[in-house]
């Protein structure tokens, strides 16, 4: 359709140029200007359909660029353009071809113009010329526009946004260390909602699991790649980005990736949130905020209390010699004194004391 709105619009102008060029050498040129008004007419006849056809066969040597142009605007219109999107450009191109109709009357104004009917021609080409201005103006614009369309009448999606956004960013930011990722169980805490405020996965951490995902141990490797997938996953389920920290030159100068992290969320006024055991003691030297995901896990167990009755398996000596130790089935370690004799077999105790520390919870017991 639009190959044949072309080749239309360039055989007008071939005949508008050639009944221009005709008139003005039968009226002005001396050889032509003692024709009877009859041979004038019929020059001018011919001379017209000669431009056309001139012009009709010029577009068959433009069809192959007509297409791709054709191409472009189509894909431009239904791919590259979403409903969003579309309105503004209509708008834009309403607004060019407005512009172009106020000029156009000057052109038509200047005679030297309308002896060849170039004023017809310069109207078209300048019709051409701000419809595309407009277009492209709009596009360019159509950011600016969504984003004052929203401002001005925001849907009830983008108020819940604004809503959430503005909870999250009253929150300090979380500062995820490489052992956090690895763990995994980060992923499973930020799906219930619990931590609040922006979520900063320093550039920093993204290189260290790189390095461990290509480290020649195979148990390291292991963990490497399973840190990434986490991150992907991270990433996907909640749009978080990589926080790029090279432009912090007090960053570049520390070596060691705990210090760098704890730096950092001094510079942010953040928290960090790890499971490492000795980056949370250092962290409470220097008056950074950390959630540990280990305390979190072991806040949430079972409460176990002095003198309930257990039955544990036992497994291996204790560091006394006449320790056994047992494990429930959540991970906690149970130490039975005089329990070393029973290693290796099913006995019923009762709870003396429990130690709960950073590091997780310990029971002691002794054998019923």
């Amino acid at each position: 359709m639009l190959k044949k709105v072309f080749r239309v619009v360039l055989t007008v102008c071939g005949m508008l140029l050639g009944f221009g060029v005709s008139t003005y050498l039968v009226e002005h040129w001396d050889i032509l200007s003692g024709l009877a008004q009859t041979e004038k007419t019929l020059i001018v006849l011919v001379t017209t359909g000669l431009f056309a056809i001139i012009f009709f066969h010029v577009f068959s040597a433009l069809t192959s660029r007509g297409e791709k142009v054709a191409n472009t605007v189509a894909a431009e219109l239904t791919e590259k353009l979403s409903a969003g999107e579309l309105l503004p450009v209509v708008i834009g191109l309403i607004a060019g071809l407005v512009i172009a109709y106020l000029i156009s009357p000057i052109i038509n104004g200047i005679q030297a113009l309308q002896v060849l009917n170039l004023n017809v021609i310069l109207t078209v080409l300048l019709y051409l010329l701000f419809a595309s201005l407009g277009i492209a103006v709009a596009r360019r614009l159509t950011p600016e526009l969504k984003t004052l369309g929203a401002a001005v009448m925001p849907t009830k999606e983008q108020q819940s946004s604004r809503k959430k956004s503005k909870s999250r960013s009253a929150a300090a930011p979380k500062i995820l260390d490489t052992s956090v990722i690895i763990d995994g169980r980060i992923v499973d805490i930020l799906k219930t909602g619990f931590i609040e405020g922006d979520i900063v996965i320093p550039s920093f951490v993204l290189v260290e699991l790189r390095h461990i995902a290509d480290s020649s141990d195979a148990l390291k490797r292991q963990r490497g790649r399973r840190g990434l997938d986490i991150l992907n996953r991270i990433q996907t389920e909640y749009g978080i980005e990589i926080y790029d920290t090279g432009s912090d030159k007090s960053l570049d100068e520390i070596p060691e990736v705990d210090v760098k992290l704890l730096k950092l969320a001094q510079n942010m006024k953040g928290m960090v949130v790890t499971n490492d055991f000795n980056l949370n003691k250092v962290a409470g030297i220097q008056g950074v905020g950390v959630l540990n995901i280990n305390e979190l896990a072991n806040t949430l167990k079972p409460v176990v209390l002095p003198g309930e009755k257990l039955q544990v398996f036992l497994v291996k000596e204790g560091k006394e010699s006449s320790q056994g130790v047992a494990y429930l089935d959540d991970g906690t370690m149970i130490v039975v004194e005089n329990g070393k004799k029973y290693i290796g077999k099913t006995v019923d105790t009762t709870v003396t004391s429990v130690l709960q520390t950073s590091a997780g919870r310990m029971i002691f017991a002794r054998p019923n």
